[in-house]
């Protein structure tokens, strides 16, 4: 039986691994989601939210080994780690608060002699896909909606963090969950396609690179099933020259380099009016080089290493290409011990005379690296802006909130923040544009993409 490892950024160790399910394990799971489906859906929505409340309890009273597992199984600093607990919690309380009123029925104005309503049916089995970076909030957006919204769901986690599938689902059959309602399976990426071509696959929720939601499409092509697709950013910050610049530095600087920038809404780009360029630059650098790059599990490291090592050479690559174009780095690795070619381990990096001909300022870098261009003035800063193939999220600096709003108007993103970044709201719409993908989870209108719309026209009067 194939096996899939769990390899720690940390120090390289196999820190877990588990079977991958076979094809008869693929198929029982299949059948007994869709069987536990029928009884699910007819469950009153109150019931499931108890359930959904028992659920985030459970999960919550555990922060501490979750936190701990985290860091070693993608590299998050231990420092941070439980904060992805608690964002899980705000998030899924949220979902969980808001159930009955956005899954309701749809009433209608009293017509004479009808009776006319639209209601909110489940769409039966969703699979979700969910990646190693945040796995936790990735993963919940779209499952704890799917599940009170009255589908059964099949979740299928990165080999990165398969521990998190297994957490998750164990929260909920502590809660009372029915069995095969919510499961988890260890999948290949050959039998993940094929399960989602399997009939009984009604929604497919993925988040992860372009390639890989090019993959979904293909694979539920002609099937006419809904798909949720977060894919790729290369999400821009723009610092008007009104903005506050100390804020500014302080904010967009954590937003590129928190998680070691393996952020789908990290900032990796910054464009900054030329009236404040030069001191935002000097203030950005300083901030920089104040990060400890180190082992994940030491209270101290405020950097982890990336999740693999050929992640940290691809921004390696990144960074020698564009110096080689003219960039400027501002960031001396040596001054990172663990820094070196190879290596999961990788110093932060800050690079100003970019432009768009460098992919540093156009290619996804998923990594501690962020280019700086100076800006003219707001429609060049626009400009470059919506000069990408991607379209997650914008972050905006200003003191004024007028012109921040007619900016953000014209930006193509799924969010734009103004003076904050790298953060959803559960009471927002989470969705993309362009290459950072389709459909939507949070708020009362993800709750719409995990439904479908059935109307009850009924004549009363004959």
């Amino acid at each position: 039986m194939s096996k899939l490892q769990c390899i720690s950024p940390i120090d390289g160790s196999v820190y877990v691994e588990r079977d991958l399910a076979s094809n008869p394990e693929i198929r029982a799971a299949l059948a007994k989601a869709e069987q536990a489906q029928k009884a699910w859906k007819n469950t009153p929505v109150a019931e499931r939210v108890a359930i959904g409340r028992r659920a985030i309890a459970a999960f919550a009273a555990k922060e501490a080994q979750l936190a701990e597992e985290l860091c070693w199984m993608m590299g998050r600093p231990i420092r941070y780690a439980a904060g992805e607990i608690r964002g899980f919690v705000e998030r899924a309380s949220y979902m969980v608060d808001i159930a009955e009123q956005a899954l309701a029925d749809i009433q209608l104005p009293d017509k004479p002699g009808f009776i006319r309503f639209i209601r909110r049916e489940p769409l039966g089995v969703a699979l979700v896909i969910a990646p190693w970076n945040y796995p936790y909030l990735t993963a919940v957006n779209a499952v704890l909606p799917a599940l009170l919204a009255g589908n059964a769901v099949l979740l299928k986690h990165s080999a990165q963090t398969p521990l998190c599938a297994e957490r998750m689902v164990a929260a909920f059959a502590e809660a009372g969950l029915p069995d095969g309602v919510f499961q988890y399976l260890h999948l290949s990426h050959a039998d993940t396609e094929q399960l989602i071509k399997a009939p009984a696959i009604a929604h497919v929720a993925f988040t992860g690179s372009v390639a890989g939601g090019a993959m979904v499409e293909r694979a539920a092509a002609g099937r006419f099933i809904s798909a949720g697709l977060e894919l790729g950013g290369k999400d821009p910050a723009y610092v008007r020259a009104d903005a506050d610049l100390d804020h500014a530095v302080a904010t967009s600087i954590d937003g590129a380099f928190f998680n070691s920038g393996q952020s789908c809404c990290g900032i990796e780009r910054i464009y900054v009016h030329e009236a404040l360029y030069d001191a935002f630059v000097e203030q950005a650098v300083a901030l920089v080089k104040q990060y400890q790059l180190g082992r994940s599990d030491d209270p101290a490291t405020t950097l982890g290493p990336l999740v693999r090592s050929e992640a940290a050479d691809f921004v390696r690559e990144q960074v020698a290409e564009a110096v080689a174009q003219g960039a400027i780095a501002h960031i001396d690795p040596d001054s990172f011990a663990l820094d070196r070619p190879g290596s999961a381990y990788l110093a932060p990096q800050v690079l100003t005379k970019v432009h768009h001909g460098m992919r540093v300022m156009t290619e996804e870098s998923f990594g501690p690296l962020v280019g700086i261009q100076k800006v003219a003035n707001d429609e060049e800063a626009l400009a470059l802006i919506n000069d990408s193939e991607f379209g997650l999220t914008a972050a905006l600096f200003s003191r004024d909130v007028a012109s921040a709003l007619a900016l953000a108007d014209r930006i193509e993103a799924g969010t734009v923040f103004l003076n904050r970044c790298d953060y959803l709201d559960p009471a927002l719409a989470w969705t993309g544009v362009k290459h950072s993908g389709r459909g939507c989870t949070l708020s009362g209108v993800g709750y719409e993409h995990l439904t479908r719309a059935k109307s009850f026209h009924f004549k009363t009067q004959l």
